[in-house]
């Protein structure tokens, strides 16, 4: 698919109003391509530290296997959509699933939204 050596780029959401909005949250040089996966290096830029904790909670909350954690799950993971985006080399993408974890990122992205995947279709 020749997407290793791409490099993508994680930037805070430019209208949540807060601090590091529009900055650079980091970037995720590809190097391993398992479609519709795609992970890397995660090179952390200056706005990643206001968003550490919620990366580290998503990435708990994913891993727990216990009642009711996927609502909780889906409460962080939003906050995620709300002050993130991605971007590819080619533009920002539409939708995104990202989980980041010391110096190594993983992800799926669409150009279309994932609400039928997520309603179960």
């Amino acid at each position: 698919m020749g997407f290793e050596g791409e490099i993508w780029h994680v930037r805070g959401a430019p209208d949540t109003g807060e601090e590091g909005a529009a900055a650079e949250v980091g970037e995720i040089l590809i190097d391993d391509a398992d479609f519709p996966w795609l992970s890397g290096r995660f090179r952390a830029g200056p706005a990643f530290a206001t968003l550490q904790d919620l990366f580290a909670r998503e990435l708990a909350l994913a891993e727990r296997d216990d009642e009711g954690h996927w609502a909780q799950w889906e409460a962080v993971y939003a906050e995620i959509e709300r002050r993130v985006r991605l971007v590819s080399p080619d533009g920002p993408v539409t939708e995104f699933l990202l989980h980041i974890r010391g110096e190594r990122a993983w992800f799926r992205w669409s150009d279309e939204p994932f609400e039928q995947e997520r309603a179960g279709g």
